[in-house]
Order: C-alpha cells, then sequence, then structure tokens
C-alpha cells in the first residue's frame, strides 16, 4: 500500500490521505462524484442490506454531503478507484458507526461495490488498505466491522481480513439482527508478521 498524491484533506494535524493499492485508488470523495456515486447507489442489490432497495438520488446526494462532512473527524469513507478504467467501482474506509451507538466509541471498516466489480478481490484489497492504514497512521488499538448474516460475501471478507465475532445484536431502530467482528492492533501484526494476512479467497470477494 502507498499513499500518494500527498494529504488533500488535512484537518488539523489528522487527514484523509489518497492510497494507492495494486488495482486500486481510495481517495476522499468530492462533490463532482455525485453522478457516478448515484448510479451505483441506485443498483439495488448495493444496499440489498439493510435497505432492501437502492437508493434515490436524493438520498446518495445526502449520503455523499455526510461522508465529506465527516472527513473532519479525520476518518471517512473512501471513494474507490479501479485503476484500469479509472471508473468509481464503490466505495471503502474507516468510519464511525453512530448507526449502533453500544459499540461506540469504535471505528469500523467498511466497503459497498458495484455489481461489475464484485468477485475480483477489490472488496479484500480496499478493506486491508483501510485497516492498514488506520492501524499504522492512526495508530487505532481496534477495528469493527458490522454486517447482517444474511450478507455472507461481507462475513467472508471480513474473516479474511482477520476480524472476529465479537458479539450479535441488534440495530436500535430496525430491529435488524447484526453481527459485530473486531480486530484489535496486536492480533493484526501478528496475523501481518505471518505472512497470512489478508488470508486467501476461498469464496465471494
Amino acid at each position: 500500500m502507498r499513499h500518494a498524491g500527498g494529504f488533500p484533506f488535512s484537518i488539523g494535524d489528522m487527514a484523509v490521505p489518497v492510497i494507492e493499492t495494486d488495482r486500486l485508488v481510495l481517495r476522499p470523495f468530492v462533490p463532482e462524484d455525485i453522478d457516478a456515486l448515484a448510479a451505483l447507489h441506485a443498483e439495488e442489490t448495493f444496499w440489498r442490506f439493510p435497505l432492501g432497495r437502492g437508493q434515490t438520488r436524493a438520498e446518495t446526494e445526502d449520503f455523499l454531503e455526510r461522508t465529506i462532512a465527516r472527513y473532519e473527524e479525520g476518518l471517512g469513507l473512501h471513494a474507490v478507484i479501479e485503476r484500469r478504467s479509472g471508473l468509481l467501482a464503490g466505495w471503502a474506509g474507516l468510519s464511525v458507526p453512530h448507526f449502533l451507538p453500544e459499540v461506540l466509541p469504535a471505528v469500523e471498516v467498511g466497503w459497498r461495490l458495484g455489481e461489475a466489480f464484485r468477485g475480483q478481490g477489490y472488496a479484500t484489497e480496499a478493506g486491508a488498505a483501510a485497516i492498514r492504514w488506520g492501524f499504522e497512521d492512526r495508530n487505532l488499538d481496534r477495528i469493527v466491522s458490522i454486517y447482517e448474516p444474511g450478507n455472507t460475501a461481507s462475513g467472508a471478507v471480513m474473516e479474511r481480513l482477520g476480524l472476529t465475532l465479537d458479539r450479535v445484536t441488534s440495530l436500535p431502530q430496525r430491529m435488524l439482527e447484526v453481527h459485530v467482528l473486531v480486530l484489535t492492533a496486536g492480533r493484526w501484526e501478528q496475523l501481518v508478521h505471518a505472512g497470512s494476512w489478508p488470508a486467501p479467497p476461498h469464496g465471494p470477494r
């Protein structure tokens, strides 16, 4: 993983960097991403969990505005750009899971990709880049990830990234069961030093 192009979104002594991997570029969102993001968010499968439908353009505009505003926390979801095509593939990154107050204070790693970009290992690649940034650059002591048990693809990615089950709970307003997984900095360092992180794929990626 390489930081590229400096730190375009500095927040005091914090920053949301541009991160490059072998096949992806993770960069902060900008307002001009709205058209490409709205097209992805309109896909029913993009928001199958938890909405069961695509988002409207107005909902996507609200999402983009909130995402950019939360860069002030020194964290944030990155736009995931496929290197070979230059297209917006989805998003991934670190954020505070305000939607599940019982786990706070916490930082969550998450990702969503458009249909055309799944099954290629991009979720694992982007998630790994975000986790490495969190532990190496932000000095986090633990990172969580949260998913509905029916979302087996995301669960498999979390397993490859070394996260293990911390608790089973429910979203407070939707009453949806979710699994909360966790990875500590110490465990992550062990996996990296053993050469077993992230684990190789054995299912949806």
